[in-house]
């Protein structure tokens, strides 16, 4: 049997490649992870009085957190497949990361000298970061698995991304469970978080995403 025969028997009545494979085990991985997330948050921590949703700031908390999701996940999909083409989805991510830094620059400088520190540093700065670790674990275990059954073939990248999508879901989480009213302190701490959860994407990536 030559070539073009035997591919045309292996072939034969496979029909269309499936589409958005990717985002069918990606999507409810996310959303898994993210109610996991606002579940553990309301549980371990409590939930931030209501009046607070009367003020900006933890729409500005979910926003971002909704944003950074979309585009990681975006290019945790684009990473999950062989031969990948992430640059956009990168582009994205990056200007989602971008963007909070500069409106948590302007919240900071626009603030009197005197509310610059406190509003940066709130209560709990040395916690922040690692709440949010803390309740990703549960989108980044989803997501890892998610993207594990999709051929990566640069798994430290792919996990990064898990990992900053991952961080998204428990930054939101978080927010419902999270007093402080700096748009700064969410731009500085929050992101910490986030990119300690890519962190340890990145370093899972090699060992669980091998296929």
């Amino acid at each position: 049997m030559n070539t073009d025969a035997w591919i045309d028997l292996l072939a034969r009545g496979a029909g269309p490649a499936p589409r958005a494979v990717a985002a069918r085990r990606l999507v409810p991985a996310v959303l898994v992870g993210m109610l996991a997330s606002t579940l553990l948050a309301l549980l371990l921590i409590g939930p931030v009085p209501a009046a607070l949703f009367a003020t900006p700031v933890p729409w500005v908390k979910l926003a971002y957190a909704a944003a950074l999701l979309a585009a990681a996940g975006w290019l945790a999909a684009r990473l999950a497949r062989p031969l990948p083409r992430w640059q956009a989805a990168a582009r994205c991510t990056l200007a989602v990361l971008a963007a909070m830094a500069v409106l948590g620059l302007l919240a900071w400088w626009s603030a009197p000298q005197a509310d610059r520190m406190p509003l940066l540093l709130g209560a709990s700065w040395a916690a922040c970061p690692w709440n949010v670790l803390a309740l990703s674990l549960p989108a980044l275990a989803a997501t890892l698995w998610a993207v594990r059954g999709l051929a990566p073939t640069a798994p430290r990248a792919a996990g990064a991304a898990c990992g900053l999508a991952a961080g998204a879901a428990g930054a939101f989480g978080y927010a419902f469970a999270c007093p402080e009213p700096g748009v700064s302190f969410v731009a500085a701490w929050y992101t910490l978080g986030m990119l300690l959860t890519a962190a340890l994407g990145a370093v899972s990536g090699p060992r669980l995403l091998r296929w």
